[in-house]
């Protein structure tokens, strides 16, 4: 990989100054395959496009965040949970002076590899591939950009630059032990530094998942009726969240409160994470992106007091929404649903549409059952939920064809 050979003062601008530790669009290592970079917009704006246009972004909006899509049109999807990331991403990347387009790439990238009906999907889906190597979607969001993304004559995927390919691979840290699939194949055309952590862009972008999602699951549950005000009580971040709205605004009708309330949370984890980095980033004074990738720790990060508060509310969002009975009642549908659909495509993956029937025996998984089960995993992996409840139907229910 190398930095395309046109002129470097067409792209080396950026909205706002860079901290010395940010990455530099002009110091980018380039993509994959080889080709002219825009004269107007930024590699990092490309990756941000690319992504924003791509088939499996549009596919989030019917992708399960907590709750399936026939409980309610206000309810999180994939899709408005990754534009929150991506919010929030900005926020923090400006305040650090970092490169916001690639945080934001990386930010609106991080769960295309997801399946259908979220968490508990891809759980039964690992389950399926135990005996082909296992699934895991931030492997799988990774393959998404390698591989199945098919939008250009030259190359499969979207062919992003280094930076946002690292970012994705290494959000959460450096990768320990054997890389998973995707990982794997790529660390074979490029050096990813796997062993390193990742830059501040993706720190940010991690983090700010975290942010994203533990204040919109507790306004989630709030309006399934899974809890109430009054149980907040006993979670030391909401507690304090709520004295502050309250105390704030002396005679706030209830149906502020809520909003007030995540709105209160946010700021204080945001502002929280912002005094902490800055704390890590004196002690360390970096001077460019490899000093952040070779400090050795990771440098966007709550303080140890939020970080405690944090896991206290993960621990109440477990136990009080994660593990409730309407919960346990999906996954009993999503392990039908997905197992069903899996062990029938493997079985006989003449039953595929013919295009993927067409991957199978392209990939040579007629013959190779390993082989044939990535294929597979691919297909179930990409569906929406409403697309994957629809193929258990066209498959199991005897009479959908024949009436």
């Amino acid at each position: 990989m190398g930095n395309p050979a046109i002129d470097q003062t067409s792209y080396n601008y950026c909205a706002l100054p860079l901290a010395a530790y940010a990455c530099r669009p002009d110091q980018s290592q380039g993509r994959v395959y080889k080709e002219p970079e825009s004269l107007h917009r930024t590699p990092f704006q490309r990756d941000r496009d690319r992504i924003i246009h791509s088939s499996a972004f549009r596919r989030l909006k019917d992708k399960t965040q907590v709750f399936v899509n026939d409980e309610g049109d206000h309810f999180r999807t994939r899709l408005t949970h990754t534009l929150e990331v991506a919010q929030v991403t900005r926020t923090l990347a400006r305040a650090l002076m970092v490169n916001e387009d690639l945080a934001e790439s990386i930010a609106l990238a991080h769960d295309l590899g997801h399946t259908p009906f979220a968490h508990i999907g891809e759980e039964f889906l690992d389950l399926a591939m135990k005996d082909y190597g296992g699934f895991d979607h931030n492997d799988q969001s990774l393959r998404v950009l390698t591989t199945l993304e098919r939008r250009y004559t030259g190359w499969d995927g979207l062919n992003m630059s280094w930076e946002t390919l690292e970012g994705v691979v290494k959000h959460n840290g450096p990768v320990e032990g054997k890389p998973h699939i995707a990982a794997a194949a790529l660390q074979e055309q490029v050096d990813l530094g796997l062993n390193t952590h990742a830059s501040l862009e993706a720190q940010v972008a991690a983090l700010s998942d975290d942010i994203a999602y533990n204040n919109h699951d507790v306004e989630d549950g709030l309006r399934a009726g899974l809890f109430d005000l009054a149980d907040l009580e006993a979670v030391t971040l909401l507690r304090e969240s709520l004295k502050v709205v309250h105390d704030t605004h002396k005679d706030i009708a209830r149906r502020y409160v809520v909003q007030e309330m995540i709105r209160e949370m946010i700021g204080a984890m945001v502002d929280d994470v912002l005094v902490e980095t800055k704390k890590r980033l004196t002690k360390i004074d970096p001077q460019s992106a490899n000093d952040i990738r070779g400090a050795g720790i990771q440098i966007v990060a709550f303080s140890d007091g939020m970080k405690k508060k944090v896991d206290e509310l993960r621990g109440f969002l477990f136990e009080r929404m994660y593990k409730h009975y309407t919960m346990n009642r999906i996954r009993l549908k999503v392990e039908r649903i997905v197992g069903d659909l899996f062990q029938a495509f493997h079985r006989n993956y003449q039953v595929l549409p013919d295009h993927w029937q067409s991957q199978v025996e392209e990939a040579g998984g007629h013959a190779d059952e390993a082989v044939r089960a990535r294929v597979i995993a691919d297909y179930v992996a990409g569906m929406t939920d409403r697309y994957a409840i629809r193929e258990h139907e066209r498959l199991f229910d005897l009479y959908w064809d024949l009436r």
